[in-house]
């Protein structure tokens, strides 16, 4: 196309426009840590856990009441927000990564982080990683605890703690980082910025787990210190030449669930409460950071959770308290079934989203990559996103229907679940995770093989129905077939998984007494 001087005046005239300003926002992502649907009293009017704060996003905002992780535990879905791909398409076929595990997200492969980087955005990851890097050894060579916990401490004492990371962070897209590298509980204990850690590991400590840690490092300061790095960020940040990106994975409420002296016995709940009152002191914290620098306006703030509430909770005290931390939902972290991985799904961007709405439209964390990028007009290239969709037309309210129908999940243990329309398929027997009935521990056998529930009917997932619709059955598992064998679930060339996915896992038998 040949630009005329009208025309170069034109596009001029709408790079200055208001509209090009809003289609730049800044973007906050806040990825709360085992912290359930009904943890959150905007979604939950009953819960006896204040969330003030992440009620104002809600208030100001958009509800999204169908809103999933990929998965009901917390690597799994990291990956997925972060590269809009499936985790299960790469070598995690269940569980999580370690404190010292090889890097998941492949160095060549578009994040979040490097397409917004791309448009011209800072770009900045500060709390949990998880994800995986090359912690650099005294002989050479880089750890590797392959998701093994108890090989991590003899492997943390070999590090060297004072030469660089690699493939962390820093090279998927992220000009900034500070945080730990995996969830609290697994060492090493030490916060790491840009590569290294900011004090060499000395001692010994144990947050669950007992590793090699920081002298200096306490587990009740984590939170705090990392609340205090991302408002940092944005008062530095904000008013700049550049709209800013900031990926928030906090460490709460997952254990240890260490509340400060200041929120301990707050909630009247327990600890647990007191530690998600905590978070969402954090959550305001930001919120604070935004409205002071004067940029709420320019800035699409998502709050959302890694997956369910976890028995850790002590699931039996909140309950007694009269707390239903998944809310109406079957199940808890690690599960197969709504209450693993149903999460908190909030979007505020005024201007574009209209406060106080909610939506029952099925959409998934790993859509935030698409989205972002219609946002600003990025290019996806091909091999990119593979499962990402984009949600921005039901954030304008433009939306009549979902722009998806099927969504896919999968428990601890690997098995799978998806999704059509208000339809859903498990491929498994019991919760596939922690709950009951138990893989590992529980008798399955006499179970059916498969479930299927009517969500709209079931939300609570208690009537299999799947004698009763065996060609709803056949269409979903031709579903799932087809989302795996293609390697992508949105229109393109088919993709290629990075190893065998096996659709139907083995039922685990129960572990004989000794």
């Amino acid at each position: 196309m040949k630009f005329t001087p009208l025309l170069r005046l034109a596009a001029f005239s709408l790079l200055l426009s208001p509209w090009a300003d809003a289609a730049r926002p800044n973007m906050v992502f806040i990825l709360a840590d085992d912290q359930g649907f009904g943890d959150v009293g905007a979604l939950n009017p009953e819960s006896k856990i204040p969330t003030p704060n992440i009620d104002r996003i809600a208030k100001e905002g958009m509800i999204f009441e169908d809103g999933h992780s990929s998965s009901s535990v917390c690597t799994p879905t990291r990956y997925s927000v972060l590269t809009g791909r499936y985790h299960w398409r790469t070598r995690l076929q269940r569980g999580v990564l370690g404190g010292f595990s090889q890097p998941l997200i492949a160095p060549d492969r578009m994040t979040v982080a490097s397409m917004l980087q791309q448009q011209g955005y800072a770009t900045a990851c500060i709390g949990k990683w998880h994800l995986g890097w090359n912690w650099p050894l005294k002989d050479g060579g880089t750890a590797d605890d392959k998701g093994n916990f108890a090989s991590s401490y003899a492997q943390g004492w070999d590090v060297d703690y004072q030469a660089d990371i690699q493939n962390g962070p820093n090279t998927v897209g992220f000009d900034y980082f500070f945080g730990i590298s995996a969830s609290l509980d697994m060492p090493p204990y030490v916060f790491v910025r840009n590569g290294r850690p900011t004090e060499v590991p000395t001692v010994e400590k144990t947050f669950i787990r007992k590793g090699p840690a920081a002298e200096s490092f306490e587990a009740v300061d984590v939170l705090p210190t990392l609340t205090e790095e991302t408002v940092k960020f944005i008062d530095e940040h904000a008013g700049g030449d550049q709209p800013f990106f900031v990926y928030f994975p906090l460490n709460a409420p997952h254990t240890p669930i260490v509340p400060t002296k200041d929120w301990q016995g707050k909630s009247q709940v327990n600890a647990y409460g007191d530690f998600t009152m905590q978070v969402d002191w954090t959550v305001g914290q930001v919120l604070e950071a935004l409205d002071k620098n004067g940029i709420a306006d320019d800035t699409l703030v998502l709050f959302t959770t890694d997956n369910g509430c976890s028995p850790a909770a002590k699931i039996d005290e909140l309950e007694a308290a009269g707390h239903d931390q998944n809310y109406i939902f079957r199940g808890h972290k690690a599960d197969i079934f709504d209450g693993g991985h149903r999460v908190p799904f909030l979007v505020r961007w005024p201007g574009t989203v209209q406060p106080g709405t909610r939506t029952d439209h099925l959409v998934g964390q790993i859509d935030f990559l698409a989205t972002a990028a219609e946002i600003t007009g990025a290019d996806i290239p091909d091999d990119a996103a593979e499962d990402s969709v984009s949600f921005l037309p039901t954030l304008q309210g433009r939306a009549s229907k979902s722009a998806r129908d099927s969504i896919v999940s999968q428990s601890i243990g690997g098995q799978f679940a998806i999704r059509d329309g208000n339809w859903k398929l498990c491929l498994c027997p019991g919760s596939g995770g922690w709950s009951s009935p138990r893989p590992g521990r529980d008798d399955l056998s006499g179970l059916p093989r498969y479930q299927l529930y009517d969500l709209a009917q079931d939300p609570g997932e208690q009537q299999n129905l799947v004698d009763q619709h065996p060609e709803r059955v056949e269409k979903m598992m031709g579903m799932m077939r087809d989302a795996i064998d293609r390697g992508r679930t949105t229109p393109g060339e088919a993709a290629t998984n990075d190893v065998d996915v096996v659709m139907i896992k083995p039922v685990a038998k129960p572990r004989r007494k000794r």
